[in-house]
């Protein structure tokens, strides 16, 4: 029986948008996924704490935007206790032996995953699809991830959920104008005409 496959959506959702929606549907249409999880972050170690909306708002947020049957929404690294990501994909690879894991971030976050927690045990874990993000595919596709995993690119998204870690894509795609922190911005400058 084939094992079922799933795409990884990390981060704060602070808030969700119809970006990360966006790129859900496109993986699971382009890399052949069984489901998206959108793992939503109690805190990112690498953002503040300030300005971040609490997790059940942030969460309840996601569901409400997921809007399909194959994008689950879920709060399970406050479950499980984990703060990084390196150790939520390991809990979640011993708890889902069945299901094949595929890690998706956007190019900027490639391009700064240097600053993650053990960083490269997560290549080495998981198949990553990195989409593209505009100006930030430059530097991700430059950078020293993916100098060092040069070697593992697979060019076949179709191929990367069955390909053996460490193996990477990065998808060319149309770009979504969505961004969490230009959101952000334009509630508070609302906030503030209101005040």
């Amino acid at each position: 029986m084939a094992r079922r496959t799933v795409g990884l959506l990390g981060g704060s959702f602070n808030p969700a948008h119809d970006g990360h929606r966006y790129v859900s549907l496109l993986a699971l249409r382009r890399l052949g996924l069984d489901e998206v999880w959108w793992l939503v972050s109690p805190q990112n170690p690498l953002k503040p704490t300030a300005g971040m909306a609490p997790l059940a708002q942030r969460l309840a947020a996601a569901q409400r935007l997921a809007r399909h049957p194959r994008i689950r929404v879920s709060d399970i690294e406050q479950r499980l206790g984990t703060r990084y990501t390196v150790d939520t994909i390991s809990r979640l690879q011993q708890r889902f032996p069945g299901s094949r894991f595929v890690w998706l971030m956007g190019a900027d976050n490639l391009a700064q995953i240097p600053r993650w927690h053990r960083w490269h045990e997560i290549f080495a874990r998981v198949p990553v699809a990195v989409f593209d993000r505009g100006d930030a595919a430059f530097r991700a596709l430059a950078g020293p991830a993916s100098r060092r995993f040069a070697r593992y690119r697979v060019r076949d998204p179709r191929a990367l959920a069955r390909s053996r870690p460490p193996a990477w894509c990065f998808l060319f795609i149309a770009r979504h104008p969505a961004s969490a922190t230009a959101i952000r911005a334009a509630a508070k400058q609302r906030r503030q005409r209101k005040g």
